[in-house]
């Protein structure tokens, strides 16, 4: 990307002329909304508030890049939850499917494999080929990467300020796509500051919640052994979710991919129940339980029953006392107990949020109906979506979506239609 398109961003600043288009952010969100922008013609500008962009993204590669799942579309879209704005919000996030978005990658000379369970990796695992890839077809097209500009406020009908490295800056532009992120890891970037600009601005938001996140838990002194111990082999259930994923003890409570797939429900305040012998039947299981345990401690009998000492302190730390003495009893326990949690762990350390821009202050193409010509993409809007590829292909569609409809802006303006 070049310098010269940062030379002219600043002159437009200093000089008050409006530039075509405008990205801020420069997660998947924003980078999609600034290709779509590209290959209109147009040269896209795209300001973000780190040293580098996509830091998010890079992190969440750091463990192997899950992109998309290669699933239908209709299995694809049902895995989002549209916040606020129902079904047709449900449409536009799976609006770029999971074959568009492999085809897309591959396009970048990313090759990819899809895994057992469907969900789908860069060959290489990491994110930071494919970024790279990116980034130099975003420069190609004509797009500036302005780098350590901090979004700060609206100005006028169509300016945006900042703050920069040469002072506080206002950039005027005919189209806006604003990709800020939500509240999740702020030291990546997204800090969720932009909701207190929007507020004055009269833009309704719903409020920020950690999504895909682990639950506190008040151990007793007893599970401190247990720490960093994972619990395999369980299902737990909670309103109409189910989830048999591992998930993990931590000091501070559960965490996990067996708790993320369901804690959406379970943050909202639906009852948790975790089934330790999911394989076995109910005659099974209540023919372990009735197994004598003559002089054996009470621990060691539930060892042998359930023959894992993890799920028999789980069960021991959350079931109501006093404890049961008949093998029905005990089975019907193990069956269905409680998970007892104390709420979501904090906001700032969820991997992604749930809330935001609320879809009624938008038209169908995903613009401010508050700021004609200014869209909104990724997770900013309110909507949520589990891990295992949901949630960079929900950035990726809303970022394209809005990259489509400010390119659509600015060759024939159009009025806002609401959803």
């Amino acid at each position: 990307m070049s310098a010269e398109g940062a030379d002219a961003a600043l002159m437009a600043a200093a000089s008050g002329r409006a530039i075509p288009a405008l990205v801020i952010g420069g997660g998947p969100a924003g980078l999609m909304a600034a290709e779509m922008i590209g290959r209109a013609g147009y040269p896209a500008i795209i300001a973000d508030a780190m040293p580098s962009p996509a830091r998010k993204f890079l992190m969440a590669g750091k463990s192997g890049l899950n992109l998309t799942k290669n699933e239908s579309a209709a299995d694809f879209a049902r895995a989002f939850d549209p916040g606020s704005g129902g079904e047709a919000t449900r449409a536009l996030l799976a609006g770029l499917t999971p074959a568009e978005i492999m085809a897309w990658a591959e396009g970048l000379g990313t090759p990819l494999f899809t895994g057992s369970t469907g969900r789908v990796f860069p060959v290489g695992m990491k994110a930071s080929p494919l970024l790279r890839a990116w980034l130099a077809r975003l420069g190609a097209q004509g797009a500036t990467l302005l780098r350590r500009w901090r979004w700060t406020g609206f100005d006028g009908a169509d300016g945006y300020r900042f703050e920069t490295p040469a002072g506080p800056l206002t950039l005027r532009a005919e189209t806006c796509v604003m990709a800020l992120g939500g509240a999740s890891w702020p030291q990546l970037g997204s800090d969720g500051q932009w909701q207190t600009e929007f507020a004055r601005a009269g833009i309704d938001i719903a409020p920020l919640k950690p999504a895909n996140m682990g639950l506190r838990v008040r151990w007793s002194p007893e599970m401190a052994r247990h720490f960093g111990s994972a619990v395999k082999g369980t299902s737990i259930r909670a309103a109409d979710q189910t989830s048999r994923g591992e998930w993990i003890i931590s000091q501070s409570g559960i965490e996990g991919g067996g708790i993320y797939t369901i804690a959406s429900v379970l943050r909202d305040g639906a009852p948790g129940a975790v089934d330790l012998a999911p394989d076995l039947s109910d005659a099974a299981l209540e023919a372990r339980f009735g197994k004598p345990r003559g002089k054996l401690s009470l621990g060691n009998w539930l060892r042998r029953v359930l023959g894992d000492p993890v799920r028999v302190a789980l069960l021991l730390e959350w079931s109501p006392r006093p404890l049961p003495e008949r093998p029905a009893e005990w089975a019907r326990l193990a069956r269905a107990l409680p998970l007892r949690h104390d709420g979501p762990q904090p906001l700032k350390g969820a991997i992604s949020t749930a809330g935001g821009v609320a879809w009624d202050g938008l038209s169908r193409e995903l613009e401010l109906r508050a700021r004609p010509g200014c869209f909104v993409a990724g997770e900013m809007l309110d909507w949520e979506a589990p891990t295992g590829g949901y949630l960079i292909s929900g950035c990726l569609a809303t970022g394209r979506a809005a990259g489509l409809a400010a390119v659509q802006r600015l060759a024939a303006p159009y009025p806002a239609t609401r959803i």
